[in-house]
């Protein structure tokens, strides 16, 4: 896999665990943005493990 796509990956499954901890934190977190956004988070380490 090409060094700019496994960053370019990296950078957004980082960023994906600051919304699914931005979204922890509120009082009412929202489950079905919760579960998106880990089973998003998930595809791409799994892209990154099989790359």
């Amino acid at each position: 896999m090409e060094h700019n796509h496994v960053f370019a990956l990296e950078a957004k499954h980082a960023l994906l665990d600051q919304k699914i901890h931005q979204e922890e934190q509120r009082p009412y977190p929202d489950q079905l943005t919760l579960s998106r956004l880990k089973k998003e988070k998930l595809k791409i380490k799994e892209v990154l493990a099989t790359g």
